[in-house]
């Protein structure tokens, strides 16, 4: 079976395309019950996902985060994403020198929007 593009794929820029996510989570290694229950989804819930029902904006987004961007939810809070926005708007310098640190030093974690 070949895989298909998922019609809710995101095409924001700077946003990787969502694929199946089927793939995603048999590239991530994980059955149905441990993919899905990190962004809060049950296994039947997750199983219609992955056979072609529409998958709302907040689970896609979820998955995105997660699987996509490699984020580990229970680690971030508010506070950090208020910072970087806060350090973005009025240190830019310093914000792209250490967003290019962070490329060179854990390649394997660049996000997609980084690639």
């Amino acid at each position: 079976m070949q895989a298909q593009t998922n019609t809710n794929a995101t095409t924001k820029p700077g946003f990787a395309k969502i694929l199946n996510p089927r793939e995603i989570r048999k590239a991530a290694g994980l059955n149905q019950l441990e993919f899905w229950s990190r962004i809060g989804v049950t296994q039947s819930g997750g199983s219609r996902y992955e056979s072609g029902r529409n998958m709302p904006k907040p689970v896609r987004e979820l998955l995105r985060l997660v699987y996509v961007e490699k984020i580990d939810l229970v680690q971030i809070k508010g506070e950090d994403v208020q910072i970087m926005a806060y350090m973005r708007e009025t240190h830019p310098d310093l914000y792209r020198s250490l967003k290019k640190g962070l490329q060179h030093a854990m390649p394997e974690h660049k996000p997609a929007s980084l690639a």
